[in-house]
Formats: structure tokens, sequence, C-alpha cells
């Protein structure tokens, strides 16, 4: 049997109920790296079973507090329970897409399964899970109330090297169909499961995406760092008067163009290759302006260390998406950097909005959708921040 002894000290940090621990607060391992642990307090006391990762800063992430190890049936209902919580959000349309398992949020650590239509794609950040993978992914399909034609895995995060462990891409089952179309409350869009950002797409603004077109109508739309522009599709198919979109990728324009094509909104949208915090700044200097202005950057701050510069770059971003927003004007302004945590990225808004000698209202502060849940004794899962702010 596979145990990990830790210290007094870890064992009251899980006492508050995080279910991490962190390498330095392990006393003995009789463990392999990728195995499922007990851990085991000073006392002896079993305070339940992990995965063990003898690489990551990150030592154990518990799978449950139980003394009983896991086996196939309480991974079945575990991720039976997960894609129940889905059906229930309704997240199971058979030509949707959706989070379909959060890897540690579920309480499946270091495993994602993103669903598009009939496509599963994993992710795992572990060993432990790749050694689950395969288990994982069979549980989840039999949970499905429909079939799944393809199984691919994007296991090549930055993520794995903290673990040692090296990138992998590769079909597990079945064949990625040429085209894969996903239709999602009256939007279809194309993703590219093979070479897109994370899996394919970012599944978890589909809700905010949804919102924000709610102050679209008859305004002109700004939608920078759009990728393959469903914020500013999503706008347009709201009534927008036009939007523009703005991104570096030339692969996702173009993408985002023919998914503007698709959805019949083509005539209203313009596309520009560009650095998206150079283009709203030059925006400013030519006082142009836009009744709704979407930033929604990729993560400015990966670690803590990077922290201090992701503030310049969110109060900078958000100084030129207040300058260039008409009066009355809406800012939906989102951070995927963790470490950014929601109250620090308020007072940056606040300073931009300073800087910008523009006042500014938060109507709402947003997360990501629930099929990406954030577990409660474990914040990291709380990443997401979408803040809609009304300019003066």
């Amino acid at each position: 049997m596979s145990v990990v002894h830790v210290t007094g000290k870890a064992r009251r940090w899980l006492a508050s109920g995080h279910p991490w621990v962190y390498r330095d607060d392990v006393a003995e391992v009789e463990a392999e790296p990728g195995d499922v642990a007990t851990v085991v307090d000073p006392a002896g006391a079993v305070l339940g079973q992990a995965f063990f990762s003898a690489q990551s800063r990150i030592a154990l992430r518990f799978v449950s507090r139980e003394k009983t190890r896991p086996d196939r049936a309480f991974f079945a209902e575990r991720i039976a329970r997960a894609v129940a919580a889905r059906a229930r959000d309704g997240y199971l349309d058979p030509r949707g897409a959706c989070r379909l398992l959060a890897g540690d949020a579920d309480l499946l650590p270091g495993f994602v399964l993103d669903r598009y239509a009939n496509v599963l794609v994993a992710q795992c950040g572990m060993l432990a899970a790749d050694r689950h993978r395969d288990l994982f992914v069979e549980l989840a399909r039999a949970s499905l109330p429909f079939e799944i034609a393809c199984v691919y895995d994007r296991s090549d995060s930055s993520s794995r090297k903290l673990e040692g462990l090296v990138q992998r891409v590769e079909v597990v089952d079945g064949a990625l169909p040429t085209e894969l179309i996903v239709h999602e409350s009256g939007m279809s869009y194309s993703v590219d499961v093979a070479h897109g950002h994370k899996t394919g797409h970012y599944l978890d603004q589909r809700d905010n995406r949804l919102r924000a077109a709610d102050f679209a109508r008859d305004v002109d739309v700004l939608d920078a760092f759009s990728y393959d522009g469903l914020f500013g599709i999503r706008a347009a198919l709201a009534g927008a008067k036009s939007v523009v979109c703005v991104d570096q990728s030339k692969e996702a324009l173009e993408r985002a163009a023919a998914n503007a094509e698709r959805n019949g909104v083509r005539d209203r949208m313009t596309f520009e290759r560009a650095n998206c915090m150079h283009d709203l700044r030059d925006r400013a200097a030519r006082a142009e302006r836009f009744g709704l202005v979407i930033v929604d950057p990729p993560a400015f701050a990966k670690s803590r260390r990077e922290v201090e510069g992701a503030e310049r770059g969110y109060i900078e971003l958000n100084r030129r998406a207040f300058e260039i927003t008409a009066p009355g004007g809406m800012v939906v302004s989102a951070s995927c950097s963790f470490n950014v945590r929601a109250a620090d990225f308020q007072s940056y808004l606040a300073r931009a909005s300073y800087k910008a000698a523009r006042s500014a209202w938060l109507t709402e502060f947003r997360g990501a959708g629930s099929d990406h849940p954030v577990l409660l004794t474990l914040p990291e899962t709380n990443y997401l921040k979408c803040a809609f702010v009304r300019v003066g």
C-alpha cells in the first residue's frame, strides 16, 4: 500500500478543508510517483487518499478524506455526479459544448475533460491523471446520454513541465471530424481541438458572452483579444451596428471571420491583426468611441512573481478601454489570472478609470459558468473575473 506521512503543519492546513499538501509539508514517502497514496498524520491517523507527485511543489492532491482507497465504483459515482450537474444546468445539448469534468474542482485532480458536440478532449496535468485517463474517459462516456465519436488528448499544458512530464497530443479513440462545429444558444462556431488554445476553445466565458451581448444593440463594439470572435459575434447577433475584432493571431482571426460568415453577421464585422495594447492606445489617441468595449486578455500573472507586472498591464489596458468608451457605454473586462484576486482586479479598474479621467460604475462582477465549478475549499478554482463597468 502506498503511504505518505505529512507534518503537523499539513494536518492543520488540511483541517481547513484545502485539498492540497505542499512538498515542504511531506515528512516521509512510501509511494511511487503517480500513486493514489494513503495520507497519514504524525500520530498515525489516516487523513484520506490523494494523488501523489514527486516533482511538483504540490505533492498531494486529495481525492477523498476516507480511509478506504478509491476504486472503480468510487470514481464512477463521482464522475456520474459531475455529469449530472452539467445536465441539470443545461450543458448537455448534444450539439453544444461544456467542461464535463473540471479537475480539482470536481475532486478529480489534474484531469480536465471538455466536450465539443460529440468529441471529448482530455487534458492531464499530472502523472496520476495520466494513469487514470482511460478510466475517467470511459466512465464519462458511460454517463452521457449520447454517443461520442472521438476522444482526443491535449495534454500539452505548461503544468506538465512542473510534474516532469512530456507534452502529449494524440487521438485516443475514433477520428477527429474534418470540421467540428458547436451550436450554442443560437450561435454556431468551429473549434480546432488539435491546435486551438486550451483544449480548442475558451468555454468558461460562455455565459459572459451572452450577458455582454445585452449591451450591444445599436452601438459600435470593439472586441479586443477576440480570439475566434465569439464575444463580437454574440454582439452582432444581438444587434450591434458594427463590431471590430482585434487579435494577434492570423489563424484565430481567419476562424473568427469564418464564424461570422456562418452566423450571417460578416457584413457588420471587421477583423484586424494587431497587438491589442498598442491598438487600444492608438484608438484612444484618435479619439475613437465605442458603445461596448470588451477586453479579454490571456493571463497576465501565471505566478505570484508576475503579479506586479500584471498590475501595470491591467491598469494600462483598462485605462485605454475606458478612454475609447462612449459616455454611458459599457466596458466588459476580464482576467483569468488566479493570482490576481477579485478585490485587486477591481482596484486596478478603479485606478484605470481615474487615469482615464472617466467616472466608472461596477454594475456586475461575474465568474465562469457553472460547468467550471468553484470548490469553496480550493480558492484556486475561482480564477475567472469578468467586470461589467458603466462609463460616464
